[in-house]
Order: structure tokens, then sequence, then C-alpha cells
């Protein structure tokens, strides 16, 4: 795996190392009003007072124009390192290369960078193999209707790579798991990983009578406002499977109570923590693979406990 090397001008700004108590890092939060997303600041905020770090943390309230600049400030402002939870993974390339000019260390966290395979030396990307997470929702939705049934699916938005990831591994699934070939997707639609609107996108889909035996979700929230309108429509949740990604406190509350059949566990704290160990190593000159996986796992009614622990 691709390591940081120094580059001339990083050797010589790099020859006496800051004291990781003296560093700075900047952290553009793609925005604040998400369970995950707090979750994954709060394992920033607490990593960085751990190491006795400053870091500030922007909002960046999900639009793209405003995260681009938050970046420009923390460069102008010389912080030691930058922490990117992207708005929209199309703008990575320029963020990247902005980051780059200035020779100002840049962690991806989260949501992955459309230039992963090509990030330069001093930039780094945390999170989990989104190639698992789909995976594992899927197969066990499958194992559960038993190979054969008509599903939905709910999309994350369509600009980050993460929902693209997470919708390609449910076809692929179905497409090359022999076992799973009695499925299919029926209706498939973005929710842009929103509660409100998974709630409204499931009413939507009951009013025109669209009949299914699972909903795949590519996260809970939507999962959680799917579970809302089913039951509001009076449907019965032992007739339908429902499955989200990233067990959030309400999605394992929701297992609990029957409701959400599958989850899988995405350790924001972890991620959290990786993305400032990863920045303060490189704003230090030390080694960090350019990719950091923090393993997901899979939730079910089975091994719940586990993870309410957690």
């Amino acid at each position: 795996m691709k390591k940081f090397v120094f580059s001339a001008l990083t050797a010589a700004i790099l020859a006496n190392p800051v004291a990781a108590g003296e560093l700075k890092i900047g952290v553009a939060m793609a925005l604040f009003d998400d369970n995950f997303l707090t979750s994954l600041r709060n394992g920033i905020e607490a990593a960085a007072k751990e190491q006795k770090i400053s870091v500030q943390i922007e909002d960046g309230k999900n639009e793209v124009g405003t995260q681009l600049n938050q970046i420009q400030n923390f460069i102008a402002s010389g912080v030691d390192a930058i922490i990117v939870n992207p708005v929209d993974t199309d703008a990575t390339v320029s963020m990247s290369a902005d980051a780059e000019a200035a020779g100002i260390p840049l962690i991806y966290v989260n949501r992955q960078p459309v230039n992963v395979d090509m990030l330069p030396d001093n930039q780094a990307f945390v999170a989990s193999n989104e190639v698992e997470s789909g995976t594992m929702q899927t197969e066990e939705v499958c194992r559960l209707m038993k190979g054969k049934g008509n599903i939905v699916v709910m999309m994350g938005e369509l600009s980050n790579q993460a929902a693209i990831q997470r919708t390609k591994d449910i076809h692929d699934v179905i497409e090359k798991n022999k076992d799973c070939s009695g499925m299919k997707i029926v209706a498939e639609q973005t929710a842009e990983w929103s509660r409100i609107k998974g709630n409204d996108l499931m009413t939507n889909w009951l009013s025109a009578g669209l009949e299914f035996d699972a909903v795949i979700s590519n996260n809970d929230e939507m999962a959680i406002g799917a579970i809302q309108a089913l039951k509001a429509s009076g449907r019965n949740m032992d007739s339908v499977i429902v499955a989200g990604i990233d067990a959030t406190p309400d999605a394992l509350a929701a297992i609990k109570a029957g409701d959400l059949d599958v989850s899988v566990y995405q350790s924001a704290v972890g991620q959290g923590r990786g993305a400032v160990e990863a920045a303060v190593k490189l704003a230090r000159g030390q080694n960090v693979d350019q990719k950091v996986w923090v393993p997901f796992e899979l939730v079910t009614p089975a091994n719940l406990d586990k993870f309410l622990k957690k």
C-alpha cells in the first residue's frame, strides 16, 4: 500500500517535527444534523482531547460551496492538517489539489473521495470498506427471504460514493449469488439519507400499491423512516423485512423492538479516531497507509446485546 513520502518541501518544513500538543487540525463535516455524523464528530473530538490537540470543526450544512470555502479558510489560517467528511465526493479532486498546493496533509473520513487511488502522498482515506456493507446486508436479507421475493431499495444521495457502492453491492449479490437469484428489485429510489424523506418515499410506494417483501436501505435513517410509514399504513412488520446500515442507537432500538431486522455496524467513533491519528502522524512527518479500513460487522437480533453494550 502506498505510503506517505516526503517531498523536498515537506521534509524541510518537518525537519523539526511539531509536538502533538502544538497541532491544530481543521475539520470540515458535511453536516451536523445527522445521527451517524454526530457520532463521527464526537469520535474526532474525543480523540483530539486524548491527544491534547486543537480541532476546529465546521458544519458544511450539506452545501458544497460552503464546505469548499471552509477548507480554503483552514488553508489560509495555516492549520497543520485538515480532516474532511465531504458533502459531494465529486468535489474531492479540487479539495485534494488545494491542500496539496498548500503543503497541508488532508484526511478524508467516512465518505470515499473519487480520486482515492490517486491521492497525493500526504493524503489518506479513513473509513469502512463499502464493498462489505451492502454485501453483508443483502446476504442476510437473502437468507431471511430464503432467496426469493420482491425488494425495494432506498438509496442515499446519488452524489455520494457510499450510496453508489452500497447500491451496487445489492445488485451484485442478487446477480452473482445463485442462492439469491429469486430476489427481484421492484423499485429503487433515493431518499438522500434522510428519515423524513425515507418516510415520504415509502408512503408514495404504498400509495401506488407497490407490492414488496423487503426494504433494503443504504442507511438506518431511511430504513427507520420506511418503518414509520409502514406502521402508519397498518402493515404488520412481521410481513416485511427491513434492513439498514450504520447500527445507530435508534436503529439498535428498532431491532430490539422487532421493527428493523438487519443493520451493519459501522464504527463512527472508530473512524473519527482513525482520522485524527492519521492527521497527527502526517503532520508530524510519520508514515500512514493511504487507505485505513475500520471493519463492518453484521447486526441482527441474535447478536444485538453485543452492540447495545458498545
